[in-house]
């Protein structure tokens, strides 16, 4: 069984940590942890990682955001997959930094490369995986926002987030889309016992040396 995984992204050492370059990140994590390297072809940059009976192309467009659609119908054709073995990774700006959301198809939503993809294959039955990069802009600076830098800290959020995303990918693979969707869009239980602890250490007053 193969897999096509699309990261959207812009090409160039100027975005390469941007917002709007937040699926190149997922893929570099990926095939980093993978030890594999990518190679320029056609389109893009691609790399080939095996996982228990499966192949992942990961493919990275060099045709910039907007023209997204133009490197995913190539390979899409090239390696003669169905829609239901596409998975593209995106930012989102409607969700808050760090939240993620798988969905089996739908709509753009406003997503150039989303909008891309769906009109050179004409069909949205695919499955997409949106990060959220929150929206802390003001009035007509949703371009800069998006083409600006994350913060270090969000940026060392990145690994951990990576991890999940690309966990959620195998998962598409073994126990189909819907229950990786219902694993992938819940919040770690790691992280809600985390504020569990610090709500109850701000409703508890401790004596020193308790």
């Amino acid at each position: 069984m193969e897999y096509l995984v699309v990261g959207l992204g812009n090409i160039g050492a100027e975005y390469a940590t941007t917002r709007h370059n937040m699926g190149f990140m997922v893929l570099d994590a990926w095939a980093q942890a993978s030890n594999v390297l990518f190679k320029t072809d056609r389109y893009g940059d691609v790399a080939e990682i095996s996982f228990k009976g499966r192949w992942f192309v990961l493919l990275k467009p060099s045709t910039y955001m907007n023209l997204s659609g133009n490197a995913v119908r190539y390979w899409m054709q090239k390696l003669n997959l169905p829609l239901e073995n596409l998975i593209v990774v995106c930012d989102d700006l409607a969700l808050p930094f760090g939240t993620i959301r798988m969905r089996a198809n739908g709509s753009s939503g406003g997503h150039n490369g989303l909008e891309d993809i769906a009109q050179k294959l004409e069909s949205t039955q695919w499955t997409r995986i949106r990060v959220g990069i929150g929206n802390e802009f003001s009035r007509g600076g949703q371009i800069d926002y998006v083409l600006g830098d994350l913060s270090k800290e969000e940026m060392e959020q990145v690994p951990a987030l990576s991890a999940r995303i690309i966990q959620g990918i195998k998962d598409v693979s073994t126990i189909g889309v819907q229950r990786a969707m219902n694993t992938l869009n819940t919040k770690p239980k790691v992280q809600e016992e985390v504020k569990k602890s610090e709500k109850i250490d701000e409703n508890n007053t401790k004596m020193p040396g308790f």
